[in-house]
Formats: C-alpha cells, sequence, structure tokens
C-alpha cells in the first residue's frame, strides 16, 4: 500500500514531467525527485527529446555524500540500455541512494524490469505501483506506441446540440465558443501531430497551429489519397517551420507529389492499393514515422471511419447549444449499426462546462 508521504512525492515527479509536454516524443515524459530526511534535496526532469533524462539531471549538483540513503522517485522505471544519451541507472547505483520509488515499469523491452532486478541486485529497496493509474495516463502515447507501434488517438468532435459540424454549406467557423476553441489548442500542443481529411482543408482552410496558448507545434497531417490538396492552403504558408505531411496513395501522381516534397511537405504513401484506406495501417504509418499520440480535427468520413474501426481511444466532444437541423453536415454518418444492442458504448471519463458549450471526455468501454 503506498504511503501518503510516496503519493506526496510521486505527485511532484508527475508535476515536473508535464514540463516536458510535447517535447520528449518518442521518449516519455519523465520527472525525478530526490528525497533524504523529509526534504527535497534534488529535481529534474527530461526536457527534450535527446536530453539529459530525469534521474540524470536531478542527481547532477549533488555530492556523494548528499545522496547515499536518499530515495529517489520517478515516473517511469530509469533506463539501463543505451539510446540517445547513457544508462540512467548507472548514476544511480553510483550515487548511493538506498530506495527508489517508482510509478510504473516501462514496457520497452530494452528495459522491462531490468533495472529493478538490478537496482535490487545492489541492495536498493524498491517501490512500484505509486499513483500508477496518473502515470499510465501522463505517458499514454509512449505507453501504446512503444507496446502496439501504432499512436496513442484522440477525436475531437465540435458539434451543434443535434450533431451537426457545419452548416449545409459546410461552413463550420465557429461552432465551439472561444474557451473550447483554446482548449484545442491547448490539446494541439500536448500531441505530436494533428490530422484532418482533405475535405476539411478545402472547406475550412485551416492552420492547425497553436496559437491560443504556449507550447510546441504538433506536426500537421492531412488525408488526401488523390493529392487534391491546394497549393495555396494555409497550411503551407510556414511549412518550413512547421511540418506538414500528407498521407496519400501509392497511386497518387508522382509530379504533383514531387512538387509537394519540394516545398518541404513530407508525403507518406499507405501500402494498399486503393483508397478508401482502412485507418490501421494509417495508424501504423505515423507510428512508424515516430508519432505517439495524434489528435483528429476532422472531419466527418475521418470521424466515421475511425470510430466504425473501433481505433479511437479518447474520444472529446465539445457541444454548443445550437441547432442546425438535418441539412447540416453530421459528425458521424453511417458505422454499420443496424440494432441497439450493437451500439458502439463510451464511458465518460469528465465533462465540464466551457462558456456556453459542455466538453465531454470518453473513452471505449472494454467488451465483455
Amino acid at each position: 500500500m503506498e504511503s501518503s508521504l510516496e503519493k506526496k512525492y510521486m505527485k511532484r515527479t508527475l508535476a515536473l514531467a508535464r514540463k516536458g509536454v510535447g517535447k520528449t516524443s518518442p521518449n516519455p515524459m519523465v520527472g525525478a525527485v530526490v528525497v533524504k530526511k523529509g526534504r527535497i534535496i534534488g529535481e529534474g526532469y527530461h526536457q527534450f527529446f535527446g536530453g539529459p533524462h530525469a534521474e540524470t539531471v536531478a542527481l547532477a549538483n549533488l555530492t556523494k555524500r548528499q545522496t547515499t540513503g536518499a530515495t529517489l522517485y520517478v515516473n517511469l522505471e530509469p533506463c539501463c540500455h543505451y539510446g540517445k544519451t547513457p544508462p540512467c541507472s548507472e548514476p544511480i547505483l553510483n550515487s548511493g541512494i538506498a530506495k527508489i520509488v517508482i510509478g510504473i515499469i516501462d514496457p520497452n523491452p530494452c528495459v522491462f524490469g531490468q533495472s529493478i532486478q538490478e537496482f535490487r541486485k545492489y541492495g536498493i529497496e524498491i517501490v512500484t505501483g505509486v499513483l500508477e493509474t496518473e502515470c499510465r495516463e501522463l505517458n499514454r502515447g509512449y505507453l501504446k506506441h512503444i507496446t502496439t507501434g501504432l499512436p496513442w488517438v484522440t477525436v475531437k468532435i465540435a458539434q451543434t446540440l443535434d450533431g451537426r459540424i457545419a452548416d449545409p454549406q459546410g461552413k463550420s467557423q465557429w461552432i465551439s465558443g472561444e474557451l473550447a476553441r483554446k482548449a484545442v489548442h491547448r490539446l494541439r500542443a500536448s500531441h505530436d501531430a494533428v490530422l484532418v481529411g482533405i475535405g476539411t482543408v478545402k472547406k475550412d482552410n485551416p492552420q492547425l497551429t497553436v496559437r491560443e496558448v504556449k507550447g510546441p507545434q504538433p506536426r500537421r497531417v492531412v488525408l488526401d489519397p488523390h493529392l487534391d490538396i491546394p497549393l495555396d492552403s494555409a497550411l503551407f504558408q510556414d511549412s518550413t517551420t512547421n511540418p506538414v505531411w500528407i498521407i496519400t496513395s501509392k497511386h497518387a501522381d508522382s509530379e504533383r507529389k514531387t512538387s509537394l516534397e519540394s516545398r518541404n511537405i513530407k508525403v507518406l504513401e499507405v501500402p494498399e492499393n486503393h483508397p478508401p484506406f482502412a485507418w490501421e495501417p494509417i495508424l501504423r504509418l505515423l507510428g512508424n514515422n515516430g508519432i505517439t499520440s495524434v489528435l483528429v480535427e476532422g472531419g466527418g468520413i475521418v470521424f466515421t471511419g475511425l470510430l466504425r474501426e473501433n481505433l479511437a481511444d479518447r474520444v472529446i466532444i465539445n457541444i454548443a447549444p445550437k441547432l442546425l437541423g438535418n441539412s447540416a453536415l453530421p459528425a458521424i454518418s453511417d458505422l454499420g449499426i443496424s440494432a441497439l444492442d450493437d451500439a458502439y458504448r463510451y464511458r465518460i471519463i469528465t465533462h465540464r462546462r466551457m462558456g456556453d458549450d459542455l466538453w465531454i471526455e470518453l473513452e471505449p468501454k472494454k467488451q465483455i
């Protein structure tokens, strides 16, 4: 049973780890706290991909005299292999740390409990599973990607009370209120990529950047099977600094592909013959290119395809108190369901008011 003190210091490690949101991928977000005699004497976090790990930072300015007999708190099992940086286990073993409190074991095959075995061999006390749920939630993208090769998928839908995402002419700006739009920018900053279909690009001409809040820019991904994207799209205005990726068919026009690539656009080909594509190969293609989390923002065809294949890990629906009627564009079309018993079921994680809107976060219910 985790103690109140263990929870207290693990909360601090999580707060530190969150400072790396959007900056460490495809590595996890990790914080570390060194405690001795009830006092924090060192702390750190993984600041950016390729940079020093949290444990190394936390121990960097401490002497062995200070760390001997101390306790190290870390939300993810320390690494024990060489990668972009040396293994964290070495400075920990050299520090005289007497106890390590770990949130979750790292499922990376290069780690996966090996560090814990090594620490125990040297007489270090190990405690695991402290605030495990919170630790898993923080690194959900990393955990899914390292175990499946697929990114964590968040589907975000902005709709009216009657489930419409645009008026009959396709106009959707703005269904959501200002507070909800700002929340979407925070979502973008916390994901590796934001994805839309070519229909959304043509109708809304979005930038898909983080503007309303401070945070890193995600890669902007467009599903465009025939490379129909207009060359004057707003997405291309800053493509040299904010990457744009296009996912297309391997049968798309080669000259068009070359033209886009000359504009610093990354063109990825789905390894299927013809659209419409299944979504699992698309997500695997993103995962193979280092994307551990993707925010899907539209439109209706994209939403329907992902939900029909049950590939969304989280669904966020922002409901605006408006009605558009049957002639407007629906958020979700045919899911192939003919009976109520076959309905896709979700669990509400949280819900809150955002100005006049209602923001609801859901996850698929596991089928029994």
